[in-house]
Order: structure tokens, then sequence, then C-alpha cells
């Protein structure tokens, strides 16, 4: 094969590794927030719950502040109930007392429904609890993977820009600029041949060029895109 497209292929594939590492390196950050969006969520949930059960507590110990002073006020009218001097004081002063109690009475109905719906809502919290700990657990475990993983990618693309480098560098200029032209037009200065065909715009070539292509004497480009086109025969396969 002819030294320089051989070169110009191993840059090609070097740099379309490179875009495919680029590609997964850029959905690491998008996987980590769609694991934060989770963890957040479900922490909602479990945020949510606890704040019902302490609106509920908070409603029941206002209505047991409350029941407190009727009964003070009760005890009071109870008290001036023996030192009223008509009937007419004495009648008004029972209907104070009764409204009051009528009072207490609602009051202690709501601190009995507050406190089955803090069962409930005890039972929710304790429920959202047990969840948001196994999904807090599985974002852990998962937040670990996706630090190896993008360590693992940012190994690998340090050493394919090496290998990069190190054959760009070798390339003479002619065949350099002309893929270096190409790439920055079309995003990629190369493609491989198939079947008689430009991979990537897949447009037939010329039947002379595909059997010249595959002999790999010369750097041919397409007609339809100017890439540089070769041909990487298939592998061997050895009868056992």
């Amino acid at each position: 094969m002819n030294p320089d497209l051989e070169k110009l292929i191993r840059l090609h594939q070097a740099e379309s590794e490179l875009k495919r590492l680029d590609a997964e390196l850029g959905d690491v950050p998008r996987l980590q927030g769609e694991l934060d969006e989770r963890l957040a969520r479900d922490r909602g949930r479990l945020e949510a719950a606890r704040e019902a059960l302490e609106t509920s507590q908070k409603i029941r110990r206002q209505n047991e502040t409350e029941v407190q002073d009727l009964e003070t006020r009760r005890s009071k009218y109870k008290g001036q109930l023996m030192e009223v001097k008509t009937n007419k004081e004495y009648t008004a002063m029972l209907h104070e007392i009764e409204t009051v109690e009528r009072e207490i009475g609602s009051r202690e109905d709501q601190i009995l429904e507050e406190m089955e719906r803090a069962e409930a809502l005890n039972g929710d919290v304790a429920r959202e609890e047990t969840a948001f700990k196994t999904v807090e657990e599985e974002a852990r475990v998962e937040g670990a993977e996706l630090d190896a993983r993008q360590a693992r990618l940012e190994d690998e693309r340090k050493r394919v820009a090496t290998e990069r480098d190190r054959v760009t560098e070798t390339i003479p200029e002619g065949p350099l600029n002309l893929y270096q032209r190409v790439a920055k037009l079309r995003g990629s200065g190369a493609a491989e041949a198939r079947d008689g065909k430009c991979q990537a715009c897949h447009v037939t070539l010329r039947p002379q060029v595909w059997v010249e292509l595959k002999v790999g004497e010369q750097i041919f480009r397409c007609d339809a895109c100017n890439r540089i086109v070769y041909y990487d025969p298939p592998p061997t396969v050895v009868e056992p």
C-alpha cells in the first residue's frame, strides 16, 4: 500500500476514534445530570412527606393550645357563674359556657383527625425513607461507575490523541494539507470504500477507480464528496 495513504488511513481512524470518545465523554455529564435529577426527585418526595407530617403535627399542637385556652375561659366563666345577680346574667353566662364547650368539642375532633392523619403520614414517611435509601445507594454506585468510565475514556483519549499527533508528524505536507482541507469542509478527510461505493456519501465510484483503489498504490478521492477513499480488505479466514 502507498505509505502516505496508509498514514492518512491511520490518521483518519485515530480522528474517528477521538470523535467517538468525545461523544461518550459528552454523555457522562448528561447521565450524571439524569442521576442527580432522579435523586432530587426522590428526595423531594421524602421531604414532601415529612413536611406533610410536620404540618399535621403543627395543626394538632395549635388545636391543643386552643383547647387549653378555651378550658381556661370555661373555668373562668364557671367561676363567674356563682357571682351573677340576675337570671338574665345567669342565662347569658350559661350561653357563653355552652359556646366555649362547643368550640372545645370542635377542636378535640380536629385533634383526633390530625392524629389519624399523622399515623398515615408516618407510614408515608417510613416508606419514602426506605425508597430514598435504596435510590441513594443506587446513585452512589452508578456515580462511581460514571467516574470510573470518565477516567477510562480520558485515558483512552490521551492515548489516541498521542497516536494521532505522532502519525500526523510523519505525513508529507501535500497529502496532509489535502486531508485537512477536506476534513474542515466535510467533517472527515477520508472514507472507506466498500462494494464499489464511498461509505461516507454512498456514491458509486468509477469502475477503474474501484479497481485501482483495491491495489492501494495511489491516493484517490471520491468524485462526489472529495474525501480520500481507501479500501480495507476483509480479514483472511483460515480454514481449520
